[in-house]
């Protein structure tokens, strides 16, 4: 998951872009970068870190023009500490580009082969984003014939890339000497919106993950990117759309109304506090049918994304609401972390109960969704520690069953703590006294709520269904090998069956 951004605008950029990366920091805390183009240059910072902290004065007096890209970055493939992975890529032929971002490849190996024995370029890091941006770079000398490039040559090249690639993509790239171009894959699974600001300069046009980085700036919001679709706005200020791809449908991702994407937000037309607030009453719902509400004497949210569905469910069942969990927001998101043991440790650094709201009562903690059980566990014991009568737990998603090969750094099968458990199963090894999933089409509801444009919804992690559809058995091992090849080396051996019996020793 990451967040990107590009804009063409009347003055200079840089400090545009570092306030729309700050607006996006919650797709991206590893790393952070911007680039810029004036004249016939381009002037590119990167690093390691969060926005605030990659970003000094000097730096970002080395980021002059008017036209620009940046991207925040969580790394789905690549190494996470490697800076020289920290996006925009740039690459200097045919015209010069630098690209940025979110999403992921599913045949990225395959264009990898592709670009060194056919097309004679050389891809230097892990990272599926330089596959993408040799790709795009060579599809548009192709369609340039190595001349000029037009609008027209431009959405060719993108028609000509959309054949090529498999998986998710929402990119923005500038091409120096023309502008800025922005397109988003065939199914639409990451988003991409873009807004004007009118000047008396003209017209500026910004483009972004969410559309909060719009109307943080001041931007009008105007419309999604559709799937499929590509814009691209020149350096005049002149802007052209083209739908390049065969076949195009909307499938979001489920998980970014769900978790990722910030609840002030509009993607594909859906708001995603609403959708949460839906995913309440739905979870009320399922809550009423299996657990006596009698037997709850209060409601609380596992900070942040949880609280509109936990509002809306303690206010449709009629039950006193409470904020019980303090939250640090310090600390990174702990289902992404390495190792068992310090995830675990994270929580407590994480999340500080509040004695007094739990001390002898019976609690119904809602949480957003449970991934590999590690941070439901400690807080269903914390809890208990702050002297909670009973713990019921409920999460606004449905189990979390399969690996996210989309662009969110899910983890393999064996981690996740419902690949392979019962509910009850599941109950026990987080030690809850009750334990209820939201159901998976009350979720595509909650956040369709009536939506006439929405095809379908990307719901892989859900159901197993991989929307790409070149998604196998043998694609899931082999990512699940490179994901534990890091942990083998330093561990000395075990791999899957070793993470196996770790979790299964959690039942015991």
């Amino acid at each position: 998951m990451c967040g990107i951004v590009g804009v063409v605008s009347a003055g200079p950029v840089n400090q545009l872009l570092y306030d729309a990366l700050l607006l996006l920091q919650h797709r991206g805390q590893d790393a952070a970068g911007i680039a810029t183009v004036h004249g016939d240059r381009f002037y590119m910072f990167k690093g390691a870190g969060q926005v605030r902290d990659v970003f000094r004065t000097r730096n970002m007096r080395s980021l002059p023009g008017r036209s620009g890209i940046a991207q925040v970055r969580y790394p789905t493939q690549g190494s996470a500490s490697d800076s020289e992975e920290a996006q925009p890529f740039y690459v200097n032929a045919p015209f010069g580009i630098t690209l940025a971002h979110n999403g992921n490849l599913t045949n990225a190996e395959t264009l990898k082969e592709e670009m060194f024995r056919r097309d004679r370029r050389h891809i230097n890091t892990n990272s599926d984003s330089e596959v993408l941006l040799n790709v795009l770079a060579h599809e548009l000398q192709v369609a340039s014939n190595g001349l000029s490039l037009d609008p027209d040559a431009i959405f060719g090249a993108v028609s000509a890339l959309h054949r090529r690639l498999n998986g998710s993509y929402a990119v923005v790239a500038e091409i120096a000497g023309y502008g800025l171009l922005a397109f988003r894959d065939r199914f639409g699974i990451r988003p991409l919106c873009f807004g004007v600001l009118e000047t008396d300069q003209g017209t500026e046009y910004l483009i972004a993950s969410e559309s909060v980085a719009l109307e943080g700036l001041g931007y009008r919001f105007v419309r999604d990117v559709a799937p499929g679709e590509a814009v691209f706005v020149d350096f005049d200020g002149r802007f052209f759309s083209r739908r390049c791809a065969d076949q195009a449908s909307l499938n979001p991702c489920l998980f970014e109304y769900v978790y990722l994407a910030r609840p002030d937000s509009l993607i594909d037309g859906v708001s995603v506090y609403g959708a949460r607030l839906r995913l309440g009453e739905y979870l009320a719902n399922r809550v009423e049918r299996e657990l006596p509400t009698g037997d709850i004497d209060v409601v609380m949210p596992i900070p942040d994304s949880s609280r509109p569905a936990a509002m809306q469910l303690a206010t449709r069942l009629g039950l006193s609401y409470r904020e019980g969990f303090i939250k640090n927001r310090y600390i990174g998101r702990t289902f992404i972390m390495p190792g068992q043991a310090v995830r675990a440790r994270s929580v407590r650094q994480k999340l500080n109960a509040i004695g007094v709201e739990f001390k002898g009562k019976n609690v119904l903690l809602v949480d957003d969704s449970i991934v590999r059980g590690t941070t439901s566990q400690e807080i269903v014991l914390m809890a208990r520690e702050a002297g909670a009568n009973r713990v019921f737990f409920a999460s606004s998603a449905p189990p979390v069953r399969f690996p996210n090969v989309y662009g969110i750094d899910m983890p393999t099968r064996t981690e996740l703590i419902a690949a392979s458990r019962t509910d009850e199963e599941i109950r026990r090894v987080i030690g809850a006294d009750a334990l209820i999933y939201q159901d998976i089409e009350d979720l595509k509801q909650a956040v369709r709520n009536g939506s006439t444009h929405l095809d379908g919804f990307e719901a892989s992690c859900f159901d197993g269904v991989y929307i790409t559809g070149d998604v196998t058995p043998a694609y899931l091992d082999r990512i699940e090998r490179a994901r534990l090849a890091p942990q083998l080396a330093e561990g000395g051996g075990g791999g899957l069956s070793q993470l196996s019996l770790a979790i299964e020793s959690a039942d015991s």
